[in-house]
């Protein structure tokens, strides 16, 4: 938990509660049904809450913002970004059932008011929102093209809508085609610890 106030120090009593209590609740629901590799567990805050939050320190989503995690798994990084951000709605979206309970039980043990979820395919979610926020679930391409229809045309952000997805590794050949349209943010920029050496915030418009 330190580790979320040493890059996010002004978190109201109310957020540090939140983010003080998912360790206690992954834990429980990872023993059930799992949702991150048991091994990684411990480093819940860092690799998984800290990593999620790396969007934020890209944009500051305005009140009112609809965001659609794509892929969402256990809620990541839908439910660390909805703690940060109260104002803000997120839509939780995952093909698999299970992933997705265990996502809407840690929302609702933690008050979160901001947040959907959705047992579906993304081809399937026809909503429209500001933004689409991805872990590493597909390759850009296939990506961009799922989730076109879902980005709204009106905008409320300094940034324009478009698509946040949090990648690892060598990205070159993965974004070329978008070369003009993509920007990345590295990670170890705004983070010390090592894990974020090669992580990376890709920010695409469509």
């Amino acid at each position: 938990m330190e580790i979320i106030l040493k890059y996010f120090p002004d978190l109201t009593e109310a957020q540090k509660q939140q983010f003080e209590s998912l360790y206690d609740l992954y834990t429980d629901w990872n023993a059930k049904i799992n949702v991150i590799s048991r091994k990684d567990i411990e480093n819940l805050y860092e690799h998984h809450e800290l990593h999620s939050l790396g969007i934020a320190k890209v944009i500051r989503f305005t009140p009112g913002t609809r965001i659609m995690d794509l892929g969402t798994g256990g809620g990541f990084p839908g439910i660390p970004l909805a703690i940060l951000f109260p104002e803000v709605k997120f839509h939780l979206v995952d093909s698999i059932g299970k992933k997705v309970r265990v996502a809407t039980e840690v929302a609702n043990s933690i008050g979160l008011k901001n947040v959907t979820f959705r047992h579906a395919r993304a081809e399937e979610e026809k909503q429209l929102f500001d933004f689409v926020v991805s872990r590493a679930v597909m390759p850009l391409a296939d990506l961009l093209k799922i989730i076109r229809k879902n980005i709204a045309s009106e905008q409320h952000n300094a940034m324009p809508n478009g698509l946040i997805c949090l990648k690892g590794g060598e990205l070159a050949n993965e974004a070329m085609p978008f070369k003009n349209k993509t920007m990345m943010y590295d990670l170890k920029d705004y983070f010390e610890e090592e894990f974020f050496e090669t992580k990376i915030v890709v920010y695409l418009t469509p």
